[in-house]
């Protein structure tokens, strides 16, 4: 950032009085320009004993598989964001349920959300940032090709939940995928 987007004017790294971080400060108008975490939401889709994964068209790692997620809007909840991202990327409709996983993701600089789901039908497909999508069985599923580790937490959470029958949140933090 160079400008302020208040009022234009130049804007230089500096720690503003009482805060203990470098940010950028107009140095006209004196606006603080806060950068905080991008919020990513998503879903596991359940349909009976299968789970829906879709096969990314974009970068970062396209190809590889992943569950139904994207970052949350400006005056959006969770909710309606893991509801939209499923409808966008694999054209399916869900029934939300409880809040699964969330995952610090600190050198991207977000906060992945994850919630259960439920298909309410098994009509799918891929969307424009989707490749492919298909339904999977827990020993099905192609772990070698998933995503990010933030996505390899939740679906293996979800699968030792509904094997104990619970429900819990699980949180973790992750660090950058190693190739």
């Amino acid at each position: 950032m160079k400008y302020c987007s208040h009022c234009g004017s130049s804007v230089s790294l500096q720690i503003p009085p009482g805060d203990n971080l470098p940010r950028r400060v107009c140095e006209d108008c004196g606006t603080v320009h806060y950068q905080n975490p991008n919020v990513v939401v998503g879903c596991v889709p359940q349909w009976q004993d299968q789970i829906l994964l879709c096969k990314r068209a974009i970068e970062p790692r396209s190809g590889f598989w992943t569950v139904p997620a994207g970052f949350l809007e400006n005056r959006e909840t969770l909710q309606e964001a893991a509801i939209r991202e499923t409808a966008e990327e694999a054209l399916a409709n869900v029934d939300l349920g409880s809040l699964l996983a969330i995952v610090n993701v600190p050198h991207a600089s977000q906060i992945h959300m994850m919630f259960r789901a439920r298909l309410l039908e098994p009509d799918f497909g891929p969307g424009d940032e989707t490749l492919e999508s298909a339904l999977y069985t827990e020993d099905q599923v192609p772990w070698s090709l998933i995503a990010f580790p933030s996505v390899r937490f939740t679906l293996e959470r979800f699968f030792a939940d509904r094997a104990s029958g619970g429900e819990e949140l699980h949180i973790t933090t992750v660090g950058p995928i190693k190739y």
